[in-house]
């Protein structure tokens, strides 16, 4: 499993994710708002806002909050005028990062992110560097001790999930951005449980880390997520899982 949803998924476990719920539902208000001024208000003919609310529905937002984000990002309520920001960088032990923000300061959110990234061992590089290593899906994580491995299997891939992993604890289950709402629901009618279901991006290969490195990576990927800029922090990390779950 990437270190990216090793990450989540602990975080997830251990509630830190739920005790943090207001500040993502701002973060993904920001991303429906500008998907929405962007591109209208129709998920249909709008593929990034069609992104924006299954990932807000992956976090269980209220549809009343993703209304009136859509009517701000239309000019029909009033709300802050942000940019789209994007940040590509190297983190520790050569881990690629690619962090994604919507902002009403640029010079503030570079300068804070720049010194993050030189802070825990990094650094920040040029657009580009390595937003290619990364391809948008739909990911669903299962707890091996809590799912039927052969039912799992029948169903996502009959829902119409592309492919499924297994780690040493978990399986991972993958869709299509767009078939997202539909392999969730049908999973769910099934009566599979999942601890973490997300749009995300998901790298082509990982970089191991251990030691030093690990701990410097989990403590940059906290940080930059904390930021009140940035909405989603991706790595191509693998950190191996009881090395993850001390430092956790």
């Amino acid at each position: 499993m990437s270190g990216h949803s090793k990450w989540h998924s602990i975080r997830h476990k251990k509630g830190v994710v739920d005790a943090r719920r207001g500040k993502i539902f701002t973060k993904l208000i920001k991303e429906i708002t500008v998907a929405a001024r962007l591109g209208g208000k129709d998920p249909e003919s709008n593929a990034r806002l069609r992104t924006a609310i299954a990932a807000a529905k992956a976090e269980n937002m209220p549809k009343d909050n993703i209304d009136r984000a859509i009517k701000k990002g239309m000019g029909e309520l009033e709300g802050s005028n942000y940019e789209e920001v994007t940040y590509e960088g190297y983190g520790p032990g050569g881990v690629a990062v690619l962090v994604e923000g919507f902002t009403d300061n640029k010079n503030r959110v570079v300068a804070d992110v720049r010194h993050l990234f030189e802070k825990y061992g990094g650094s920040l590089g040029e657009v580009g560097c390595v937003a290619w290593m990364f391809s948008q899906k739909g990911l669903f994580v299962f707890r091996k001790d809590q799912v039927d491995e052969e039912k799992l299997f029948e169903v996502a891939l009959e829902a119409g999930a592309e492919d499924i992993t297994e780690g040493e604890k978990d399986f991972e289950v993958i869709a299509q951005p767009s078939s997202f709402e539909h392999v969730k629901t049908t999973m769910q009618n099934a009566g599979l449980n999942y601890v973490l279901a997300e749009i995300t991006m998901i790298p082509r290969t990982t970089v191991n880390l251990d030691g030093k490195n690990a701990q410097q990576m989990l403590t940059l990927m906290e940080l930059l997520e904390d930021n009140d800029d940035v909405n989603r922090v991706y790595a191509n990390f693998d950190i191996p899982e009881e090395v993850m779950e001390a430092i956790g």
